[in-house]
């Protein structure tokens, strides 16, 4: 099978789509690239199929390379016949792979392994033909030195048949059924650890049972969490009997002594070794599932949120809060540089409010400030509500903002790199207001997994989530657009073609020759070459640069269709852009070419149309309660105002303006069955909750969308 076939069994897509994709992405062409610039070549295929089409290449690469290591290994034990190598060639599922390499697999000491050397796979030969009658009999010719009794033969004979059992192909696929259908998931609490403080929190899970192929992706990575952690003990089971006697009808066809002892080897073969080895199986794939669903939900909840509303390039007084360290104050300009800093200390212990009211004031008039950014932690509602307090001789805008992963980029080596001679409480203030201008460029500098969106991400396969989150951050940055002479390292480096050492080079091009004036300049950074170029040059944007084309996402490949219909609208490319009236009177048909058809065509229509368009909405302000300033402050049946700030699969948590946020629990989503939450809900969404439940002991806090 070819990989275009391997592919093909996976996804409803053309072959000419399929075969074109895998090319782009051999000729390392990046996802985003592919999807906006490639759409000729790949049927208009989106940044999600092309993804798919990567994961399931990457996926027949691997099969590939076990295959080549298991051939290998046959060839070594030299017990490669041409019909085993021809059934390995035709097994493209690796489950199955495995049963065919199991029975040559170098295994470490053996029971079945000890009675061969002892000299009893001849009898279990003749058991397993079922045709002797006095079996012990034939059983006593194989004492030897090492084989005293006739029962030693006989119980050496039964491992050698309980390996024989455990390798057949169509056994472990009839238990594998079995699991699959009517696996139990149960747990059994470890009594010596129940004292433990944190016992509590894994409490739901003791003396827990559950069929596992219903068990919520949610639940099984807390329960697998409690075990690993070892409050809980895990055991997976099935009707044994059942199992067993699937078994025997699949070997014993008679009813005899023989039959007696591979009854007791089956037995054996169950219990020791396919149970145990199945058992881990269907939870290891159980867990892949949970992982998979959890990195989904991760990803869904990230791109919300770097795709958040923006406030723009505006002057932005930042601070970040705090009672007996005060709260640090920084003035950041509309490019997000850091103009001053200072720490006021209008909380306890010192509660200099007047001082803390004047110096704000003053800072708002001295730098012109136009909004303020503060960090929704420690003393964020006494700090709102002291800053609403002041009469500005202007408006002025109040945001709070999310603080999640401040603390994790100010010890950075990237916050080091930014700001060296300041300390962390400086920079992340400085990361505070810069959220709100550009959430996205600020976020980038922060691994995703500290941003706080997710649902247990320490717990899921790490390699996976930073892939799936690597790609979530390169189409988002790609979505937007990147100014390349105000974009950080961190910014650069997600750009399609571009990385950490290029971005690098190009900040270095940056520092030394001053802002890059066209797109082609960009041929000029070292190390920056055509390929990178052609990935990239879309996707950077240039400010009032001489060709407006160079603040747009039209690809520079393109240029010159925008020339030619600007020449035959009689028309400069200025004039041309954003004109309505013109751009939809062009007949697009007549500038398609052998390699940009109709589908580009339009795409740079619509930019043309809106060239350089954030397609982010505006931040808004929102104001929390202002009477609900703890958990003790919550009364059931309350309405309250509160945005959402993560999504789970088992509901949404909202943040009521207080340190604990708020469950919504799918049920009380919506009048609805809810399957999907993100379906319902989207992070930062502005909402109002109903209080259904408070447990302040265990800091829990029930809420409901469905209360009309």
């Amino acid at each position: 099978m070819q990989l275009f076939n391997f592919i093909q069994q996976h996804l409803d897509v053309s072959k000419n789509a399929i075969e074109n994709t895998i090319q782009l992405l051999q000729d390392d062409c990046t996802i985003p690239f592919i999807a906006r610039y490639r759409k000729e070549r790949t049927g208009n295929l989106d940044e999600v199929q092309i993804a798919q089409i990567y994961n399931l290449k990457k996926q027949f690469e691997a099969l590939v390379h076990r295959k080549e290591v298991i051939l290998k290994s046959l060839e070594e034990q030299q017990v490669l016949t041409p019909e085993l190598q021809k059934k390995i060639a035709d097994t493209y599922e690796l489950t199955l792979l495995e049963d065919i390499y199991l029975p040559f697999k170098k295994k470490r000491k053996t029971k079945a392994e000890i009675a061969r050397k002892k000299g009893l796979e001849p009898l279990a030969k003749i058991i397993m033909s079922q045709r002797a009658t006095d079996i012990e009999h034939i059983a006593s010719k194989y004492i030897n030195k090492e084989v005293h009794t006739a029962l030693e033969a006989l119980e050496g004979a039964r491992n050698i048949i309980s390996e024989w059992i455990n390798e057949r192909i169509d056994i472990r696929n009839t238990i594998r059924w079995q699991l699959e259908k009517f696996a139990l998931l149960t747990t059994k609490e470890v009594t010596s650890k129940l004292t433990d403080e944190k016992a509590q929190k894994y409490s739901d899970y003791f003396n827990w049972s559950e069929a596992l192929n219903r068990c919520p992706s949610h639940r099984l990575l807390a329960i697998l969490r409690a075990e690993k952690e070892g409050y809980i003990k895990i055991k997976i089971t099935i009707d044994n009997e059942k199992a067993i006697h699937k078994i025997e009808s699949k070997i014993i066809s008679s009813n005899n002594a023989c039959s007696s002892q591979i009854k007791l080897a089956i037995q054996d073969s169950y219990k020791r070794l396919l149970l145990p080895a199945l058992s881990n199986e269907i939870l290891t794939r159980s867990k892949e599932k949970a992982d998979d669903s959890a990195i989904s939900v991760f990803a869904k909840n990230l791109k919300q949120l770097l795709l958040g509303a923006p406030l723009g390039e505006k002057n932005i007084l930042a601070i970040d809060p705090g009672y007996r360290t005060g709260c640090k104050v920084v003035c950041l300009n509309a490019q997000g540089k850091l103009l001053y800093n200072e720490t006021i200390y209008p909380h306890a212990p010192k509660n200099d409010q007047i001082g803390a009211i004047k110096k704000i004031n003053s800072l708002v008039n001295a730098y012109q400030i136009e909004a303020i950014a503060i960090g929704n932690g420690t003393a964020s509602r006494e700090t709102e509500q002291l800053i609403r307090k002041i009469r500005f001789n202007k408006e002025i805008q109040v945001f709070v903002v999310s603080e999640a992963g401040a603390s994790i980029y100010s010890a950075s080596k990237i916050a080091r790199e930014e700001f060296p001679n300041y300390d962390v409480t400086v920079r992340g203030a400085i990361s505070i207001g810069r959220r709100l201008a550009d959430p996205l460029a600020e976020l980038v500098k922060i691994d995703a997994k500290s941003i706080g969106v997710g649902q247990y991400q320490h717990d899921v396969d790490q390699v996976k989530l930073k892939n799936a989150l690597d790609r979530v951050v390169e189409s988002c940055v790609n979505t937007v657009g990147v100014n390349i002479n105000t974009a950080s390292k961190s910014l650069l480096s997600y750009v399609s073609g571009i990385g950490p050492k290029l971005a690098e080079n190009i900040i270095a091009y940056r520092e030394k020759n001053g802002a890059f004036t066209t797109k082609s300049e960009l041929k000029k950074v070292p190390r920056l070459g055509a390929k990178a170029f052609e990935q990239s040059a879309g996707f950077l944007r240039i400010k009032n640069a001489s060709n407006p084309l160079d603040d747009s996402a039209v690809h520079p490949e393109s240029y010159a269709i925008v020339k030619k219909m600007a020449s035959d609208a009689n028309k400069s490319i200025s004039e041309l852009i954003g004109n309505k009236t013109i751009l939809q009177r062009i007949q697009l048909e007549n500038y398609c070419t052998a390699t940009i058809g109709l589908p580009t065509l339009k795409d740079i229509i619509s930019e043309l149309e809106k060239p350089g368009l954030d397609p982010r909405k505006s931040a808004k302000v929102f104001t929390f309660n202002q009477h609900i300033k703890t958990i003790t402050d919550l009364k059931v049946g309350q309405l309250l105002p509160g945005i959402i700030n993560n999504i789970t699969n088992f509901g949404c948590f909202v943040d009521i303006g207080i340190k604990e946020s708020g469950l919504v629990h799918v049920s009380n989503l919506a009048n609805k069955y809810v399957s999907d939450v993100s379906e319902v809900v989207q992070l930062h969404q502005q909402v109002i909750v109903k209080v259904l439940e408070v447990d302040i002991s265990r800091k829990r806090i029930q809420l409901s969308m469905n209360y009309k």
